[in-house]
């Protein structure tokens, strides 16, 4: 009896432990070269779980470690759709490229939940179009209370049906219920900054029982402010006039532009009634913007304000992981990178010393490659071959793949051709920053095996610098600057971090 019981707490303790979600299904009329990238959507500054392939067929099958029960977006072909999932959960996933994703069609484990919260968004955008905006704030306040709670009662209703009907699980009830407040959070501070410049009663001020409803729409901030980012963009907006007025004579005064983060964390001091929480997360949202190479001079800088401000753990290293991604490694670093010779031998990127070298990441499955990259290459090679080595890493997902496109895709280029193992979803590819929205790209490494610049995602002028510096050649004058992928500028895959208004 002891040995049974032993057993049932362990299966127990197995499957609460277990963070895999397991994805399989299938993408009608899919283009091998679209994959679906999965991001858990709640966070701030989130890259990219993993990129699946998906085969000649439409076929995909792969698994991921989920950080959290909650929101994730699924992106393929430059459009996404949103699911909830949780923690060990299946997922079997079909639809059509051409239609994605309106006609996907969920099973397994997590399908009652997703029709849930499906059918509750299709009631929620039926229902609020219907309300007359203007009407509602143009009306006074006890006529507003009263509409506005029977719009609150609505609503509510309608996610408990749908709950019931659809026997979704109670935590993601309780999101919608969060995400719909926070919605409506909106509309009240709407009707309390446009209420009297719309009425023209210049002496309006919002009532006890207004501000108390409003508060009643949060019944816990911490966990609005981590779930619900429509909750984070709206205490963004109360804050954003308030912030201008206090940011805009610094600006002026100050002989260097500041980053915004830099003005926003002076600003956030005076505010004692926001939570550390809710200042790590509106902080958060505001350093990611500031997150790019363009401010590659200001690495330290912004790995200061991170450190100095940021107080929960999690955000802290997904910023970081974040600067690492689009800003690189701090420039003189030896580039760490287990990498495999074309005959399967182990390597390592730091030891490429003796003369400087150009460094490619690239995949098969990114089209820039061969339409934009490997023609900017021959004439780099022409150029600067005698005083420059260049490296060919591969980042496809077997090693087969691997010799097939360096054989075929970069055939005479001179230079030594490497693979990462297991490519792009692989951990030394995360441990070097390498994510499939960020390639293909290039680096340069000095003749003592040192990071030299930041990484580049076009061949421009400060890259023909850098070379410049690296091999004392000047770049031919007939040479454009050409741009290779663009960097992204939203979340990543460019749907990555969260950007501030």
């Amino acid at each position: 009896m002891k040995s049974y019981l032993s057993l049932i707490v362990a299966f127990f303790l197995l499957i609460s432990c277990n963070k895999k979600i397991e994805v399989k299904g299938n993408i009608k009329n899919a283009n091998p070269l679209d994959r679906i990238e999965v991001i858990e959507a709640s966070g701030v500054a989130t890259l990219p779980l993993i990129n699946i392939p998906v085969d000649e067929k439409g076929h995909f099958n792969a698994s991921f470690d989920a950080p959290k029960n909650g929101m994730y977006l699924f992106a393929y072909a430059g459009k996404a759709t949103m699911l909830y999932l949780k923690k060990g959960q299946s997922l079997e996933l079909s639809g059509d490229a051409s239609s994605f994703p309106e006609t996907n069609q969920i099973k397994g484990e997590t399908k009652a939940n997703n029709d849930f919260l499906k059918k509750a968004d299709e009631s929620f955008l039926s229902y609020a179009n219907k309300i007359d905006v203007q009407k509602l704030i143009e009306t006074d306040e006890p006529k507003f209370i009263k509409d506005f709670n029977k719009i609150l009662t609505d609503l509510t209703k309608q996610i408990d049906d749908f709950g019931a009907k659809y026997k979704a699980d109670s935590e993601v009830i309780t999101y919608k219920k969060m995400d719909t407040n926070a919605k409506l959070i909106g509309l009240m501070d709407l009707y309390e900054k446009s209420h009297a410049l719309t009425t023209k009663n210049k002496s309006y001020k919002p009532a006890a029982k207004f501000t108390e409803l409003k508060k009643s729409l949060i019944n816990d901030e911490e966990k609005m402010v981590k779930e619900i980012p429509a909750y984070r963009q709206f205490l963004l907006g109360t804050l954003n006039n308030d912030f201008q007025k206090f940011a805009q004579p610094k600006m002026l005064s100050s002989q260097q532009t500041p980053l915004t983060s830099e003005l926003f964390t002076d600003f956030m001091k005076q505010k004692k009634d926001f939570s550390q929480t809710t200042k790590d997360y509106l902080f958060a949202f505001i350093i990611a913007n500031d997150i790019n190479y363009e401010n590659i001079k200001k690495y330290d800088k912004i790995t200061k304000l991170i450190d100095e401000n940021i107080k929960d753990n999690t955000i802290k290293d997904n910023l970081k992981e974040l600067q690492k991604v689009l800003m690189g490694f701090k420039e003189g670093t030896a580039p760490d990178l287990a990498l495999q010779n074309e005959d399967g031998s182990n390597t390592n990127l730091k030891d490429l010393k003796g003369k400087p070298t150009l460094v490619v990441f690239y995949a098969s499955y990114n089209p820039n490659i061969a339409f934009t990259l490997v023609p900017q290459l021959k004439e780099l090679d022409d150029t600067y071959k005698s005083k420059l080595n260049f490296a060919y890493i591969n980042l496809d997902d077997t090693q087969d793949q691997f010799k097939k496109t360096s054989s075929s895709l970069l055939k005479g280029l001179s230079g030594a051709h490497f693979y990462i193992k297991d490519g792009i979803n692989s951990p030394e590819a995360k441990k070097f920053g390498l994510y499939a929205f960020k390639i293909p790209s290039i680096i340069l490494i000095d003749k003592d095996g040192k990071l030299s610049g930041r990484p580049y995602f076009g061949i421009d002028e400060n890259f023909t610098n850098q070379l410049e510096k690296l091999t004392g050649i000047k770049a031919p004058s007939q040479a454009p600057p050409a741009e290779i992928s663009p960097l992204p500028t939203e979340k990543a895959p460019s749907q990555q971090p969260e950007q501030a208004k």
